[in-house]
């Protein structure tokens, strides 16, 4: 049976977006980051896309052997924990990077990695406070490390929490951190930037850059700011019904949304059971033949409800766009009050993916 809703990646947009980050720091290494399936957007034919990137950034060992047996031979970083002894190992066999960010993971990587040689991100905790070494833990690690037999190559690396942010102190803040941390320890290479960090502060553009969001054409500042980023995925489905009601009906589940006028009701075939977001309010844009037509009433499991009273011409089997490139997903993030990430990452594997370009 043919599944309505779609999800289009074009991967020529992946490709430009790559081309933006090289122009805006063409002395940086890109990693690019492909956690959570490629943001969504499919992790193997990402990847493949993005073969000019010098690196992967994933969360999961699992992610990164995916990308090894498929064939892809560009240097991986895994930035999650690894806690099994035997994940050294597989990192060693795959030419797979480790990141250490605590005692954990450090005391893994010291004691497995004399039989198995492996490259080392050394992280440390900045101010996010989620993982990663203090500074006086990360200038002890570092010294045994840069030292150690096992150890192929070691890179310095923190995460910035508020670089999407107006203010800038926080993130100056750690930059400095950073900074007197990594002149207290060994020569290394370093890793500062994310994709917010990259757009807005030049001193992050060191020697690794870790771009994730930008990639896939999002922006992370609200409103978008920065160079024009290709949006890679259209998310979309068909009309599957169009009514008319009277003024005083409701619409969906719970009665959340009543007609104030006779009102014409077009029914999208996708819901929460695709991905798209049950909390989504009314008055969340949907891009019908290029018109905007406002959500009204409770997302569905699969379906959901739009106003076409102010909408010329439209049909049972026109296509619906929930975003892409006409109806940007940080756009839409921000009426329903989240992240393009979440947006991007929440396609269900019920929804067919297609690949263009």
């Amino acid at each position: 049976m043919h599944n309505t809703a779609l999800a289009t990646i074009d991967l020529s947009a992946l490709r430009n977006n790559l081309t933006t980050v090289r122009t805006l720091c063409p002395r940086s290494r890109i990693m690019a980051v492909l956690k959570a399936n490629a943001y969504g957007h499919g992790l193997i034919p990402v990847a493949r896309a993005l073969c000019d990137a010098d690196g992967f950034a994933v969360a999961r060992l699992s992610e990164a052997i995916s990308l090894r047996s498929a064939g892809i031979r560009q240097r991986i970083l895994v930035l999650g924990t690894l806690l099994d002894v035997d994940d050294i190992g597989l990192c060693s066999r795959f030419n797979i990077d480790i990141t250490v960010h605590d005692r954990v993971s450090f005391d893994v990587a010291v004691s497995q990695s004399r039989g198995h040689p492996i490259r080392v991100w050394l992280k440390l905790d900045s101010g996010m406070h989620r993982v990663g070494f203090s500074p006086p833990e990360f200038i002890a690690a570092d010294g045994i490390l840069s030292r150690h037999p096992g150890v192929r190559e070691l890179i310095h690396m923190t995460h910035l929490s508020c670089a999407d942010e107006e203010i800038e102190a926080t993130t100056n803040s750690q930059i400095s951190r950073f900074g007197a941390c990594h002149l207290a320890s060994s020569p290394a290479q370093v890793s500062l930037a994310n994709s917010a960090a990259l757009l807005k502060f030049p001193n992050t553009r060191t020697d690794w850059v870790r771009p994730g969001l930008m990639l896939y054409g999002a922006s992370p500042f609200s409103p978008a700011s920065g160079p024009a980023l290709d949006v890679a995925m259209t998310f979309s489905s068909l009309v599957i019904a169009v009514r008319q009601i009277a003024a005083g009906e409701s619409v969906g589940y719970n009665c959340r949304w009543t007609s104030a006028r006779m009102t014409r009701i077009g029914t999208i075939g996708v819901g929460y059971g695709d991905g798209y977001p049950r909390h989504a309010p009314n008055g969340t844009p949907v891009v019908i033949n290029k018109q905007i037509a406002p959500l009204v009433g409770q997302v569905s499991m699969d379906s959901l409800t739009v106003d076409l009273t102010e909408c010329t011409q439209v049909n049972v089997g026109d296509e619906a766009i929930l975003w892409g490139p006409t109806l940007r997903p940080d756009l839409v993030a921000r009426h329903v009050k989240t992240v393009a990430h979440g947006l991007l990452t929440s396609i269900h594997t019920r929804v067919t993916r297609s690949f263009i370009g």
